[in-house]
């Protein structure tokens, strides 16, 4: 058992292991992917909208009316406040520039380079007034945008020059990369924490197999399933068939569909009443043997079980019996259980018989002794071998010979009519129904007898006659018991009703419910301190 548990504990591990692995990878990879690529995109984006921004800046200054006023030196100290104030407004500008077109400073962001030559690369402008690249300047590498200045004539009187320094550009890229790290991380994580999640679901839901040995069990549940000679079918809680195996669809009639599959996932009236797993629904409990009517075959039995998840009814399995091998089965067991009782009562009956023999032999009567063996075995063998002969159905005849042994120890003589016959093939009573007619009317007998006081001078003895032709059956017993008297005939039939006290009189109260449901007679005929007679008759007989 430990090894077992040991073993299912590694295959768990191996699951979350292998799922885990395996996810974990692909979300690394996509990670990686998404980041490098959302990286590329970003930079990329900002480049361009640097290169918009030192370009809208530059083209701004240069368009603006101010610049005469620089050129002519007019308001200077002004200027330069206004431009110094523009730089510092702009955040990702680090310098501005103004070059006149002979080359000379007009106002730059560094005071001390206003009115010092420019000695940077002169910008050509061809097909716009504005463009920007890469260069390098005082402040070290940078990224220039340059716009041409043209006065009201519309000559070229010099140029502006934005800067933004590489050293910043780095600093916002790896801004950039460093915000795109913590994501992928964060991402990463909650993947991993999700992945953790998902794998222990999987676990669970797979019971701690290994996804292959899962499949194969899949396969022999499915195996034994097609196996069984009772019909499974399997729904969920919308009533869809899920499962259903070939001996329910040969129990159902389902010969024009060629197979399972064309059932499975299809409503459950495809095949009969959904009503039919309505109470397993409501109430959620389990039911067996159920005689369901809504059935085409009436001969079915169901055994209805919900399936239940943490309390919540998700579906039902319906068992399907075929109700004529119950009843073979019914009448098999109850043959075997009266022959127990007819063995247990010939085994007190037969202790009785050697306490005789023994006393005969301790009183040296031998001769006696030898007489009495003789005589008990040849009653006892006629007797069973008068029943077996009249009565072809074994298990009537296993309740009669028991009933002759329990007769024997109650000192009445047990008396099977002659011309008594019982053909099975003429009678379409149940065997299990007749069993419990005459059990309890030879029962009833049995007590009417034991009521008899010591000054009734009439000898036990109990006749029974039971007598079937084509489509009719006839039982009689007689007793010569206390009998009943006329205005008590009716009450017996009462239920509850007796005069051996409480909790006794359902015996003929049951046998006269079957024998009307069957469409029988059942009538009484008594002498009080005589004995009765109870006859039951079936003319054209129901079948139940």
């Amino acid at each position: 058992m430990k090894k077992k548990k040991i073993t299912e504990r590694n295959s768990i591990h191996e699951i979350q292991k292998r799922i885990f692995s395996t996810q974990f990878l692909l979300i690394l990879v996509l990670a990686i992917v998404l980041c490098g690529a959302g990286i590329i995109i970003n930079v990329t984006f900002e480049t361009q909208k640097r290169d918009r921004n030192l370009q809208n800046v530059s083209q701004t200054i240069a368009t603006s009316p101010l610049l005469d006023d620089i050129e002519t030196g007019t308001n200077s100290e002004y200027l330069i406040e206004y431009f110094d104030s523009l730089q510092n407004s702009l955040g990702d500008i680090d310098a501005i520039s103004i070059v006149s077109a002979d080359n000379v400073r007009l106002y730059h962001s560094n005071h001390s380079l206003i009115g010092i030559m420019y000695d940077g690369t002169i910008p050509i402008f061809k097909d716009n007034d504005f463009y920007a690249e890469d260069n390098n300047g005082p402040s070290g590498k940078q990224r220039r945008a340059y716009a041409a200045i043209y006065d009201e004539s519309g000559n070229y009187v010099g140029f502006v020059i934005t800067v933004m320094l590489q050293e910043s550009i780095k600093k916002e890229t790896l801004q950039t990369l460093l915000i795109f790290f913590i994501i992928t991380v964060v991402a990463v994580l909650m993947e991993i924490i999700l992945s953790a999640e998902l794998s222990e679901d999987i676990k669970k839901r797979l019971h701690g197999y290994e996804p292959d040995v899962f499949s194969a069990m899949f396969q022999v549940r499915d195996n034994i399933l097609e196996s069984l000679a009772e019909g499974v079918v399997a729904i969920d809680k919308n009533k869809t068939v899920q499962f259903i195996n070939t001996s329910a669809m040969k129990m159902l009639g389902c010969d024009d569909l060629s197979s399972e599959n064309d059932i499975v996932g299809k409503p459950l009236q495809t095949l009969f009443d959904p009503a039919v797993f309505e109470s397993t629904f409501s109430v959620g409990e389990k039911e067996f043997g159920v005689h369901e009517s809504r059935f085409k075959n009436t001969n079915l039995l169901i055994d209805r079980i919900p399936i239940k998840k943490e309390n919540e009814i998700i579906g039902a399995v319906g068992i399907l019996h075929n109700r004529e091998e119950y009843i073979k089965l019914m009448e098999d067991l109850a043959g075997t259980r009266y022959l127990v009782e007819s063995m247990r009562a010939n085994n007190h009956d037969f202790t009785n018989k050697l306490h005789v023999i023994l006393g005969l032999l301790q009183m040296e009567m031998y001769d006696k002794a030898s007489a009495y063996i003789e005589n008990i075995t040849i009653v006892q063998r006629e007797t069973i071998s008068k029943i077996m002969s009249a009565i072809s159905d074994p298990t009537v005849a296993a309740l009669l010979i028991g009933k002759s042994a329990r007769a024997s120890e109650l000192n009445v003589q047990f008396v099977l009519e002659e011309g008594s016959v019982f053909s099975k093939s003429d009678c379409s009573v149940p065997t299990e129904t007749l069993i419990t007619i005459i059990g309890n009317l030879i029962d009833n007998a049995f007590d009417a007898m034991n009521e008899v006081n010591g000054d009734y001078d009439q000898p036990k003895e109990l006749l029974l006659g039971i007598y079937t032709k084509q489509g009719s059956l006839l039982i009689m017993v007689n007793d010569t018991g206390v009998g009943i008297k006329q205005e008590d005939i009716e009450k017996v039939f009462m239920n509850g009703y007796s005069t051996k006290g409480e909790g006794r009189g359902i015996g003929l109260y049951q046998v006269k419910q079957i024998v009307e449901n069957l469409g029988g007679e059942i009538s009484i005929e008594s002498q009080f301190g005589t004995g009765t007679t109870v006859s039951v008759s079936f003319g054209t007989i129901k079948e139940s």
